[in-house]
């Protein structure tokens, strides 16, 4: 079973609260996300493998490290994953970037599909997907599925958002045991309408001032 893991930096709680409030405007909001991304980014790739390099220093000759193995893949769920992916590329700049996108039904609250754009060597790479909000699931289910089929590994994705529900972690452990997903905050629950109760509101219209 993949690991479930929140992110409790105080730097990371502390701008948590900032974007929550109702209060906070758009640029604020987009400001932030981009700066918790960059402080998640920092614990999401603290497993990646590190090999030896010979180099010299202006005093003397030495084996350093540098990172190994898979390269990494940014994949943003549309649209609101969007606003993750700047935070994390100011650490990993090399990084390719993919895009799944998806719409929720508003009556069913299940997602469709309707846009994949991915790397062509996707299978090769270290995949961090991307979502501020994992509520129900559906959309980080359907995405893993959409990253199958094209070929890459489960266990070579994790799953990297701002706020969950229990509902939420529960469903996409179950759906794909491998996945590791990194949280900034496990919230109480799901209301009636599919939102993360405290949750901060829709991340996308938030992000992109279209509430």
């Amino acid at each position: 079973m993949g690991k479930f893991q929140v992110l409790d930096h105080p730097l990371i709680q502390h701008k948590l609260t900032i974007i929550r409030n109702k209060n906070c405007g758009t640029r604020s909001f987009r400001e932030v996300v981009n700066e918790i991304s960059t402080l998640m980014a920092y614990d999401v790739a603290r497993d990646m493998p590190l090999q030896d390099k010979v180099i010299e220093t202006p005093v003397a000759k030495m084996t350093a490290k540098e990172l190994a193995g898979k390269k990494v893949a940014i994949v943003p769920i549309l649209r609101a994953g969007i606003g993750m992916v700047d935070g994390i590329l100011e650490l990993i700049p090399a990084a390719k970037v993919g895009h799944i996108g998806m719409y929720r039904d508003e009556e069913t609250l299940q997602p469709h599909e309707y846009f994949v754009k991915l790397p062509s060597d996707i299978d090769q790479r270290q995949i961090f997907i991307v979502d501020p909000m994992l509520a129900t699931g559906g959309s980080a289910i359907m995405a893993i599925d959409a990253l199958k089929k094209r070929g890459a590994s489960e266990k070579n994705m994790k799953f990297v958002c701002l706020v969950s529900a229990p509902e939420g972690v529960k469903a996409l452990q179950e759906a794909h045991p491998d996945v590791d997903i990194y949280a900034a905050a496990l919230d109480d629950h799901l209301n009636e309408d599919g939102y993360i109760v405290p949750g901060l509101g829709d991340a996308g219209d938030r992000l992109f001032g279209t509430k």
